[in-house]
């Protein structure tokens, strides 16, 4: 059992302390934004073909029933599956392209700093 050494914070709660702040480890470098950049682009490029298949798989079956109450909460479903699984295509690939900005910004943020220095 590992036991962590305790504070008390401002509410009075129990809260663990770490020994090492691990955000201070990991720095920001083109390569992990570029390794970053590529999952999400792989993730947004899978949302896309998923959310194509949905669309598709909508515009083939329609819903079929007399009762208007069960047309319209099938409408509001399909509806709200569409609109999350677009959601998540465009959050993963506005990711990935910010990523991919920032890593070219960082590139030549050292490119520059670093012909600064030589001379």
């Amino acid at each position: 059992m590992i036991v962590y050494p305790t504070v008390y914070d401002k509410t009075n709660l129990l809260m663990p302390t770490p020994e090492k702040d691990r955000s201070q480890d990991k720095k920001v470098t083109p390569l992990r934004c570029l390794i970053g950049s590529t999952i999400s682009g792989s993730l947004a490029f899978g949302f896309y073909h998923l959310t194509f298949s949905i669309f598709q798989s909508f515009t083939t079956k329609p819903l079929i029933s007399h009762n208007p109450l069960v047309l319209k909460i099938g409408s509001l479903v399909r509806t709200l599956v569409m609109g999350i699984s677009c959601l998540v295509t465009f959050i993963f690939g506005f990711v990935a392209l910010g990523l991919t900005l920032l890593a070219i910004q960082l590139f030549w943020k050292n490119l520059f700093s670093i012909s600064i220095e030589k001379e």
